[in-house]
Order: structure tokens, then C-alpha cells, then sequence
């Protein structure tokens, strides 16, 4: 294992070396020390690696993650995993805004709470939050899946397209074209598998589901073909 200090390197050498493997062919786990909220950390990884960032992160962690698995073992700011792609991302503490904003895939596992606008615009992405997230959660959410096993604030699913919502707790209201939809056992088996690659024991039938009412939409949902073209029903 490869270990950076950020008391000792910049965040640009830091980045330079994870693209870089480090100059050490194969080198693909790394401890990321100090980081004292440092914004950009581990940004636009694109193969297969381990990096560990032991301490609080700033701004955009993880952004544009594509193959990596990246745990930070604190609390991160706005945007953390923003317009990942695959891999695995997952947070020991709370998340500010934005979290997995604009994501395509992947999953983002937070442990604790998520802030405001949690899952904004995501087209594909997997989002897991032990805790709650804030208000305007998924709002434009158009393909993915959001599993809460906390509460939500107001207006979650604001202006949904075809992402899925899956909350234990209360949901202090629900956004526009956003409503409660029936939970069948194709939902249960994905929820099921989401909590278990997140490693949490909930179950699934303390879960309701939230989908499009599709009110808003100015195309037609058959032309999709999201989810084999059965889409949020």
C-alpha cells in the first residue's frame, strides 16, 4: 500500500500520483493522510484501485469516479462522488449537499446523514444512506436508485423522471409529480440487494417506494426503456 500525506504533498500532486499509479506499476492501494477538508481529493480515477482517505474531505471527493473504490473515514462537503460513473464510493460520516450530484452509475454508500439535494439530476447511479438526507433530494432524478433508511425533508423527488426511492422513515413531503407507488417483489429483491452490498440489515418491507406520477413529462415514458422499458410503474 501506497501512503500520501497531504501535510507533506498539494492536492495536485496528490492526484497526479493516483493517476500515475504512484510510478509503481500494479500500485492500486493507497492511504490518503491529513487531509484536513481538502477540496478534489482522488478526482477522476479511472482504474481499478483501493484509496482509503483517512480523515475529513472537502468539496468534490471522488468526483467523475470511474472503477475505483474509495472509502473516506469522515465527513465530506458539497458534491462528494459528483458525476461518478462506476465503482464504489462510500462515506463513514455525513455528506453535504449534492451528494452523487449527476451520477451515471456506480454506487455511493453514506453512513450517516446526507444534506440538502441529495442525488440531484442522477441518471443511473446507486445512492445508499444509512442516515437521512435533506430536502429536494432527487429532484430531476432521472435514472437510478435512491434507498433512505432514514427520513427525507421536503420535496423529495422533485421533478422525477424514472429513478426509484426507497425511504424507511417519514418523508416530510413529497415534490412535485412525485408520488407513492406500490412496493412488489421486484422491488423488494433490488432493495434487498442494494442494502446487502451497502452492509446494512434493514428489511425491505419498512421501505416505501416513491416514483413519477409522469404528469410533467413532455416525452413519451415507452420510448425510454428504462429498466426493460417498465420504467417507475
Amino acid at each position: 500500500m501506497s501512503s500520501f500525506s497531504l501535510a507533506e504533498g498539494s492536492v495536485r500532486e496528490l492526484n497526479a500520483s493516483l493517476h500515475a499509479g504512484g510510478g509503481q506499476v500494479g500500485d492500486n492501494e493507497w492511504l490518503i493522510t491529513e487531509p484536513d477538508g481538502r477540496h478534489a481529493l482522488a478526482c477522476g480515477l479511472n482504474e481499478p484501485m483501493e484509496v482509503v482517505i483517512d480523515g475529513n474531505a472537502g468539496y468534490y471527493c471522488a468526483g467523475k469516479n470511474q472503477h475505483a473504490n474509495v472509502t473516506i473515514n469522515g465527513t465530506v462537503g458539497v458534491g462528494v462522488a459528483e458525476n461518478m460513473m462506476s465503482g464504489r464510493v462510500r462515506v463513514r460520516g455525513n455528506a453535504s449537499q449534492s451528494a452523487g450530484a449527476t451520477g451515471h452509475g456506480g454506487l455511493l454508500i453514506i453512513d450517516g446523514d446526507a444534506s440538502a439535494r441529495c442525488g440531484i439530476s442522477m441518471k443511473g447511479i446507486d445512492i445508499v444512506v444509512g442516515g437521512s438526507v435533506g430536502h429536494m433530494s432527487a429532484f430531476m432524478g432521472q435514472a437510478g436508485r435512491l434507498v433512505v433508511c432514514g427520513d427525507a425533508g421536503e420535496s423529495l423527488g422533485d421533478s422525477l423522471y424514472e429513478a426509484r426511492l426507497y425511504v424507511r422513515g417519514d418523508v416530510k413531503s413529497l415534490g412535485s409529480d412525485c408520488v407513492e407507488k406500490p412496493m412488489r417483489d421486484e422491488h423488494r429483491a433490488e432493495l434487498r440487494e442494494l442494502l446487502d452490498q451497502a452492509g446494512y440489515d434493514a428489511q425491505p418491507d419498512e421501505f416505501k417506494r416513491y416514483g413519477s406520477a409522469r404528469r410533467l413529462y413532455n416525452m413519451h415514458v415507452d420510448n425510454a426503456r428504462l429498466d426493460g422499458g417498465g420504467g417507475n410503474e
